[in-house]
């Protein structure tokens, strides 16, 4: 990896030259673990959530979400900043990619700051953190990769980010309010409650896709997986019947661009599955576990070192990555200190927001460089400020559990 060798095909590698090399496992066992490995049912929610977002992209739903929240908070101190933000938090209940919320949010809504005399900074400061917001609310592709690698519930981590992502929101949104008043940064006039009800009106077929996605799984009409391929072809139906902002010729480009990146990322998960099936045969985990529980490090501080290792982990991997890879090494050590599954899977998706926000690796920075024309160097200056709310967040998730098992709990997921 350090070299630069793609992480799926690093994985992939080691897995074969430590086979070839070092132990007595029959080489056609790699072909039956690469078929076996990502023949499960849960890991279709990937594809189909990947293509929920791209459709809820293109098809107009991002700009209503914005008009939404414009017309609530526009008039309170750096209104469209706090907007942007609302915003994320509204298309993340819905889409489950932090890449795609910064693309269709930050696409709006930046140009539209930057011609009300915001400082280009600001904006891509709020759009960077807030696109977080995707991987940490209902559906994401992170907590399916999670949900796979640990034999986890994936409804019970969907429901189980809501608590944790509206309070990550009203973090963000007072960090910009208290910056957006010390700046006197420009509010907008105040609109009126008929603009407010005809704005929610035109948004509402957006979100009403969170109710058929907790919904279906609480009354257990389907399982998550089919959730996200119930939001796959209700995305299609409202951007291309409903808004009309998608013509059907385009839908095509969209399928194919869907499976291209949900191509990559089942490449990643079938090399991570054989270096998970390497590390149980050679019983790592366990000895990793009986090695951590050794240091006596109670369960405080294990939370604390596994912190540490996500956020050195996510300078130099991406998020599906590192999960497949730290997962299985760090879960059976959780389980045996008593920090529940679900917990902890949130506990790992708030360190990898976090990674997605900073270099060198972050995505969330890289997509919001495209957008703004800013460089690198640049929008890690601007976004330090949420960086630094985010890691606070970080600490409020990792030692107080009851944020994020409250509702799953409460509505009989676990």
């Amino acid at each position: 990896m350090l070299t630069g060798i793609p992480v799926s095909i690093a994985l992939g590698l080691t897995v074969l030259m430590f086979m070839y090399l070092l132990t007595q496992v029959p080489i056609e066992a790699v072909a039956l673990k690469l078929f076996t490995g990502i023949e499960k049912f849960e890991i279709m929610a990937i594809p189909f959530f990947i293509l929920a977002g791209n459709f809820l992209t293109h098809g107009g739903v991002a700009k209503r979400m914005i008009n939404f929240a414009t017309s609530m908070v526009g008039h309170w101190h750096g209104g469209l900043a706090l907007a942007g933000i609302i915003s994320c938090a509204m298309f993340a209940l819905v889409c489950g990619s932090s890449v795609a919320t910064v693309v269709a949010i930050g696409s709006i809504i930046l140009p539209a700051m930057v011609k009300q005399g915001y400082p280009k900074q600001f904006g891509a400061g709020v759009i960077i953190t807030a696109g977080s917001l995707g991987i940490l609310m209902l559906p994401s592709i992170p907590k399916v990769i999670y949900a796979i690698s640990t034999n986890t519930s994936i409804g019970a981590l969907f429901v189980a980010g809501l608590f944790p992502g509206m309070l990550l929101t009203a973090m963000l949104c007072t960090t910009t309010w208290f910056l957006a008043r010390k700046n006197g940064y420009p509010r907008m006039k105040k609109a009126t409650w008929g603009e407010r009800w005809k704005a929610f009106r035109e948004s509402v077929w957006g979100l009403l896709l969170v109710v058929i996605i907790i919904g279906g799984i609480y009354s257990g009409i389907f399982t998550a997986t089919e959730a996200a391929a119930m939001s796959a072809v209700y995305a299609f139906l409202i951007s291309v019947f409903v808004y009309k902002d998608m013509k059907i010729v385009n839908t095509p480009k969209v399928l194919v661009n869907s499976a291209a990146l949900s191509a990559m990322l089942l490449y990643i998960i079938t090399n991570a599955v054989l270096f998970s099936f390497l590390m149980a045969h050679e019983n790592i985990p366990q000895l990793m576990a009986d090695w951590i529980l050794g240091k006596e490090l109670g369960r405080a501080g294990f939370l604390f070192f596994t912190n540490i290792l996500l956020l050195l982990a996510g300078n130099v991997m991406e998020p599906s990555s590192i999960i497949l890879v730290m997962a299985p090494i760090l879960h059976p050590a959780a389980i045996r200190l008593g920090i529940d599954s679900v917990h902890f899977g949130i506990l790992i998706d708030a360190n990898m927001e976090v990674g997605l926000c900073h270099p060198p690796v972050g995505l969330n920075l890289y997509v919001a460089s495209g957008i703004s024309k800013m460089s690198i160097t640049e929008l890690t200056v601007a976004v330090m400020p949420w960086l630094c709310t985010m890691l606070v967040f970080l600490v409020i998730v990792t030692y107080w559990p009851g944020l994020s098992l409250w509702l799953p709990r409460a509505m009989g997921m676990m």
